[in-house]
């Protein structure tokens, strides 16, 4: 696991003024990559690094030799560590490059970002206990919850080729439905389209195929986290999932933040890991004493809404719930990089890892709209009085994500937000 030091020093301050600002997502603490350009143009995507508004980019102030994001997360701890430490001197105040640096830097205004690596897989877990007993009830209401869940890291395999970077709009899908008291299904358009409140967790280093990764070795092939929309047709799910699970109710479209948040930079936000009193414990080979004593992640996530209706009369996006990761999700990062490989399965650098909706106890927790309005039976109504069961046309949807602790300073995983098209 990623252990404190000096980057995360609560007093650093940076000589890009933004980066001291109270509040923002990317003070020097934080130093999350992501891959850009300049708006407008065909150039290559870069590597950077944000810091306050703007972007370093890390081969032009000499930091690295390559412009491949994969090949850098592929990087041995000991390289990682080393990149931090050079970036985090680097951009403190009174640094001997600041001088050579500035001359790398970009406003992230004026930038085109993009998926923050190449995604080969992508695997969406279902990691809330809280979402899972929620909707369970909508479809077995004696049988919520299924007996295999406790013990296995439930997921499936997604399609990384439809996952689309933050802003970027796409089509309402369309897909076969069945009405309850229809004879025949029909070909149309969702009209149960849903957001999911998630984490993306990418992996670093891969393993060789029939090589499992143990539970204390997983974090060292984790590289970082995004935010994470795995948009869901809910009622084109209800009728293909049976019996082999999601397919053209989720691969339309999911949206990624830019911005990789590393595991170094997430290291003052660990919690432990806790199941409820009475729950069983993991099996062996998901189990150990630092899982237990540091496996979690505090983060806090964010839901907002804001309709084409408020957005032409200027209202600010409206917020839907709000949950922390570590209380939300029922197995760690560790757990689910160990279970993926425990067949012998080969990941690779830049997959990505759902959490799956992270939804807590509460009913302002949920991560889900078919949670919040009862899979459409108790409409959300808006500041402005319009209604919503699920997503209409023209609605954006935005995620933020943060971490805090006592003696930390505040980082960010900045946003990940998509317009719905007709």
């Amino acid at each position: 696991m990623s252990e404190l030091n000096a980057t995360h020093n609560a007093k650093l301050r940076s000589w890009v003024a933004s980066a001291n600002a109270l509040g923002t997502d990317f003070p020097i603490q934080n130093l999350p990559y992501g891959r850009f350009r300049a708006a407008g143009s065909a150039d290559r995507f870069r590597i950077g690094v944000a810091i306050g508004d703007q972007v370093l980019d890390l081969k032009a102030c000499g930091l690295i030799d390559t412009d491949d994001m994969n090949a850098l997360m592929d990087a041995p701890g000991d390289q990682r560590q080393a990149l931090r430490k050079a970036l985090s001197e680097g951009l403190r105040e009174g640094s001997p490059q600041q001088e050579a640096w500035a001359k790398a830097l970009s406003p992230q205004s004026s930038t085109e970002l993009t998926v923050p690596c190449c995604i080969g897989d992508y695997t969406d877990f279902y990691t809330s206990v809280h979402h899972a007993t929620t909707v369970g009830k909508q479809f077995r209401p004696d049988n919520p919850l299924l007996p295999n869940y406790k013990w296995v890291p439930i997921g499936y395999h997604g399609r990384a080729s439809s996952i689309i970077v933050s802003g970027q709009p796409f089509t309402r899908p369309q897909g076969q439905t069945k009405a309850p008291d229809a004879d025949v299904p029909c070909l149309g358009p969702s009209r149960r389209l849903d957001y999911e409140l998630e984490l993306g967790w990418f992996i670093g280093r891969g393993n060789a195929q029939g090589q499992p990764i143990g539970i204390a070795d997983a974090e060292q092939h984790l590289f970082g986290v995004s935010l994470f929309n795995d948009w869901s047709a809910r009622d084109i799910q209800g009728w293909e999932y049976q019996p082999l699970g999601p397919f053209l109710s989720k691969n339309f479209a999911s949206t990624v933040s830019p911005w990789m948040v590393t595991t170094e930079a997430l290291a003052p936000f660990r919690v432990p890991f806790e199941r409820p009193a009475g729950d069983p414990q993991p099996l062996p080979y998901l189990d150990s004493s630092a899982n237990r004593a540091l496996g979690a992640f505090s983060i806090t996530l964010e839901v907002l809404l804001q309709s084409a209706q408020m957005r032409a009369a200027g209202e600010a996006p409206v917020r839907l719930s709000m949950v922390n990761a570590a209380q939300a999700a029922y197995w760690t990062p560790a757990q689910l990089i160990a279970h993926h490989t425990v067949n012998g399965c080969n990941l690779q650098p830049g997959d990505l890892l759902g959490s799956g909706t992270l939804s807590g106890p509460e009913a302002g927790q949920a991560g889900s709209l078919m949670e919040l309005s009862a899979g459409g039976k108790q409409p959300i109504v808006l500041p402005n009085g319009e209604k919503r069961t699920f997503l209409e046309d023209g609605d954006t949807l935005i995620l933020r994500g943060w971490c805090e602790a006592e003696g930390a300073v505040r980082i960010g995983l900045g946003t990940a937000f998509g317009t719905v098209l007709p």
